[in-house]
């Protein structure tokens, strides 16, 4: 769609969110024309609120037929493109960790309060509404580049599409950071700390970090994923530890059987093979995201799994793009749904 057509869809929605029933701007927090201004993808909208968990209730459609998605803060996605008909409109309600850095902990700080961005190839929007949800679940992520809230496009981590896949009650908190090892994220008090001190008796934290110990001998690694899981537990928090994604490096044979794409690092350590001893030591949920995401990539095959990668655009094959990053937070989404880490009722 031309950047014309963009500004005369967006301002179209504006003019039906003004003009949306008092019922749809109701709560501390009720939204009107001030809330958002039309951008060339839809609707920016921002709220000066203070760190901590909202729920956002959307109402889409309209007069004419829609498709909208719902994006907010680093680049999360908050809610899967949605169709609606000409003169059908649906209610959507999610939840969403405000925090500061809204992204990365060591990255940019990012803009206060809460960002929206309503938009999709065919953005409808008639009512709009945030409220505080201080009792709310967090389903904490602790990872590197491959699972954080990517700044700029086109990368983009698995646990920045998580967020699509749950609904009002329970919001994805992630604190993946780039270029983070066990130790590392042990080490900085912007990290693992910063997660323990908000932990909640409950609350899920999964635990995907591989990538970045490629020095780090199999004891030592054993011992802070030990060192992770224990001091969640003593939080009350339920731990889940986690495979690395694949790398993209195929065989000639069109497999990924070979140390580079399954992170086996310099000094010999086969990390998805101790993340899955460990696991059943400790008796903590595994997901197994390294034999997921290969079966994945070799059934692509070598041309078209270049697509789950930034392989063609930045000769990546660590870094997902976009539509990686959501398959793979779809695996994850089947893994949290099928060993009950997050109840049914709060999964899309």
């Amino acid at each position: 769609m031309r950047r014309t057509a963009l500004l005369a869809a967006a301002a179209t929605l504006l003019g039906s969110l003004a003009a949306a029933p008092a019922a749809h701007a109701d709560g501390p927090y009720g939204q009107g024309l001030d809330h958002c201004a039309a951008t060339a993808g839809g609707l920016a909208c921002h709220f000066d609120v203070a760190p901590g968990m909202y729920h956002v209730t959307v109402t889409l459609g309209g007069d004419e037929a829609g498709s909208t998605a719902v994006t907010g803060e680093t680049r999360r996605a908050l809610l899967a493109e949605t169709a609606t008909g000409a003169g059908e409109t649906v209610r959507r309600s999610f939840t969403v960790d405000v925090r500061d850095p809204e992204g990365e902990p060591t990255g940019p700080t990012g803009s206060p309060g809460l960002d929206l961005v309503l938009g999709g190839s065919a953005p409808r929007v008639t009512g709009l509404r945030v409220t505080p949800a201080p009792a709310a679940r967090r389903l904490f992520l602790v990872g590197d580049s491959t699972v954080c809230d990517q700044p700029g496009d086109p990368y983009t981590g698995w646990g920045q599409q998580l967020p699509a896949h749950l609904t009002r009650g329970i919001a994805v908190a992630n604190h993946a950071d780039s270029g983070e090892s066990t130790v590392t994220f042990l080490a900085n008090p912007a990290l693992f700390d910063t997660v323990e001190a908000a932990l909640r008796p409950g609350d899920p934290v999964l635990i995907q970090l591989a990538h970045n110990d490629k020095q780090t001998d199999a004891a030592t690694y054993r011992a802070n994923l030990t060192s992770l899981v224990e001091r969640v537990r003593a939080r009350g928090g339920e731990p889940v530890l986690v495979t690395p994604i694949v790398r993209r490096w195929f065989n000639t044979d069109g497999t990924l059987d070979n140390g580079t794409a399954l992170l086996v690092n310099g000094l010999g350590v086969d990390h998805p093979a101790e993340i899955r001893a460990l696991a059943a030591a400790l008796g903590t949920p595994l997901i197994d995201l390294t034999a997921l995401t290969k079966a994945r990539v070799e059934q692509l095959g070598p041309e078209a799994s270049k697509a789950l990668y930034l392989t063609t655009e930045k000769r990546d094959n660590t870094h997902t793009s976009v539509r990686g990053a959501t398959e793979y937070a779809a695996l994850v989404a089947e893994e949290l749904r099928a060993r009950d880490i997050v109840p049914d009722r709060l999964l899309r």
